[in-house]
């Protein structure tokens, strides 16, 4: 009955003017999975006009280009932007050579000391004071941070045990007998009636016992607490004794220890500071000869014996390039120093 009704209402407004109506398309339910499914994705390029885009599609897919090699890339770059020009790489400093390099060995001078100089008269050239730096205060500047926090580390702990006067006094009374060993050590060393008599008290002291085996190979004593120059560098320092030891001549360096040392790596600096003194000694004036070798004595106060440390020409070459470098690094702090005080 209503579907009767609703196909006369359908044939009314068909006949009306200005409507259209058409019936609605049956709608039809199934179970089938497949046309539950989504609806088909449309491809765009089936809508395209394949007869009037054919060659077109034709040719694109027709076209097989070449690979290009290497080769014909560099040659379309030489064509573009011209050929590669080669440029040399930066030329760079050897590694561990310092830029003022200057030779330890001075070959305008002799080996040997002068037979017409009087032995018995060693050098003793006082140290001026004036704006060239020595070598201690070169080596001090530019000690690395693990020297400077080993010293720090000591010093809190000697505090620590002796309060801050106690640690004062401590270091008073230890250079106190650093420089009144070199004093004993320089009578010994000086011919007979140059110095006044020595102390006896000083003579027998622990340190001097401590250096016995050792003084019966010095001879042929050069020079005695005596500064040098270094012409080209530009450095000056004060030097213990120059003298030969078993038969060779060396810039011989005493020092004073409680620790024991026997090896040449526990004396920190000093092998820096021996070749320093070698190096001057080898390109100043004043001495008409040149060394070549070095010794560094430690003395120990129980009157143990002291550990001899001999450094041949070779050993000595070692350490000067070493010197040399801690020699440009202080030179370029004190440049940055002054150009801040510019500033």
């Amino acid at each position: 009955m209503k579907m009767k009704v609703f196909q006369t209402i359908c044939r009314q407004l068909k006949s009306s003017k200005g409507f259209s109506v058409e019936p609605a398309p049956r709608v039809v339910f199934s179970t089938s999975s497949y046309l539950c499914g989504r609806k088909k994705k449309v491809n765009p390029y089936e809508e395209v006009d394949q007869e009037k885009y054919s060659d077109l599609v034709r040719s694109v897919l027709s076209f097989r280009g070449h690979a290009q090699a290497p080769q014909s890339l560099f040659e379309e770059d030489a064509l573009l932007y011209g050929p590669v020009r080669k440029c040399k790489a930066p030329k760079q400093e050897e590694a561990g050579v310092p830029r003022n390099w200057c030779p330890l060995f001075n070959p305008e001078k002799s080996g040997k000391p002068n037979a017409t100089n009087d032995p018995t008269i060693p050098l003793k050239i006082p140290l001026q004071r004036n704006t060239i730096p020595s070598v201690t205060r070169i080596l001090q500047q530019t000690m690395t941070s693990e020297q400077i926090s080993c010293l720090e580390r000591w010093k809190r702990r000697m505090i620590l045990e002796l309060g801050e006067d106690g640690f004062a006094e401590y270091t008073s009374n230890m250079f106190l007998q650093g420089k009144q060993f070199h004093e004993a050590l320089e009578s010994i060393l000086s011919p007979q009636g140059n110095l006044k008599e020595p102390d006896e008290n000083l003579l027998k002291s622990g340190y001097i016992q401590s250096i016995q085996h050792v003084l019966r190979d010095v001879s042929g004593v050069q020079a005695l607490e005596s500064a040098v120059r270094h012409e080209t560098l530009k450095y000056v320092g004060l030097l213990d004794c120059v003298a030969d030891y078993q038969g060779k001549l060396c810039v011989i360096d005493w020092k004073t220890s409680e620790k024991r040392k026997p090896f040449i790596q526990n004396t920190f600096d000093n092998p820096l500071q021996v070749v320093a003194y070698v190096g001057a000694i080898n390109h100043d004036i004043n001495y008409s000869f040149q060394v070549q070798c070095g010794l560094i004595v430690v003395a120990y106060k129980d009157g143990s014996p002291a550990h001899p440390h001999f450094m041949d020409a070779e050993l000595c070459s070692q350490y000067w390039a070493k010197w040399l470098l801690r020699l440009e690094e202080y030179t370029k702090k004190e440049k940055n120093q002054n150009i801040q005080k510019l500033d």
